[in-house]
């Protein structure tokens, strides 16, 4: 799978900027300690823009960012044979093609490294208004099966279920997770006390407040 493959699969801009928010929160609930999040969301991150991220803690990362143009998405993945680490630079296409309303994402110093050079191995973009996602014109090095780290990155926002999510979360917390609370959360229903009880019975929706705010989510109290 590579980026473009993923374009076929994303979820419309709207359904997947809910989908952020949603596992943002459930893994506040899960991971109080921010540092050990996979999923984060700022509805503030700047002006007009919000961005969700995930970062791995082991050098893979991506960064979508939504706003009135649309949503943009940048990945990395660190040993992707497309890591510009290895190709002195940006791999040909991955970048060429952003429209100019997304040109600043590209140069973005959260984006780039020390050196400014963009830290990205897969892209994709889709303005408001637009019929579907889209990516550069690249040519993919041959006989790589991930060659941007794209089916890795991706791999649950091409699969927006509560279903996945549990997967995921269990297998790198290493608990249970209740699947109703799951999906209690991802259909953005006011968070309740018992919603927290059900994922995390330490965390109290008072501790989520910082959380839900910066996620913009709901909770049963206002």
């Amino acid at each position: 799978m590579t980026a473009h493959d993923v374009a076929r699969l994303l979820p419309d801009v709207p359904v997947l900027h809910d989908l952020c928010r949603s596992m943002a929160v459930l893994e506040a609930i899960l991971s109080p300690d921010w540092e050990s999040r996979y999923h984060s969301f700022d509805a503030a991150w700047s002006p007009g823009e919000e961005m969700a991220s995930m970062c791995n803690g082991s050098g893979d990362e991506y960064s979508i960012l939504f706003s009135a143009a649309g949503a943009y998405i940048r990945g990395f993945t660190h040993e992707a044979v497309m890591s510009p680490y290895g190709n002195d630079g940006p791999w040909s296409g991955v970048l060429d093609s952003v429209p100019e309303v997304f040109r600043h994402c590209v140069t973005e110093p959260a984006f780039c490294d020390e050196d400014g050079m963009p830290v990205v191995t897969a892209c994709l973009w889709r303005e408001t208004g637009d019929d579907r996602w889209r990516v550069g014109e690249i040519d993919y090095p041959d006989g790589a099966s991930d060659p941007d780290g794209a089916s890795y990155l991706f791999a649950r926002l091409v699969d927006p279920s509560p279903e996945a999510f549990r997967r995921f979360a269990e297998d790198y917390y290493e608990v249970p997770v209740d699947l109703k609370a799951v999906q209690h959360v991802y259909a953005l229903r006011p968070l309740t006390q018992a919603v927290v009880t059900a994922l995390n019975a330490d965390l109290t929706v008072e501790d989520l407040a910082d959380d839900l705010a910066a996620a913009r989510y709901p909770s049963a109290a206002g």
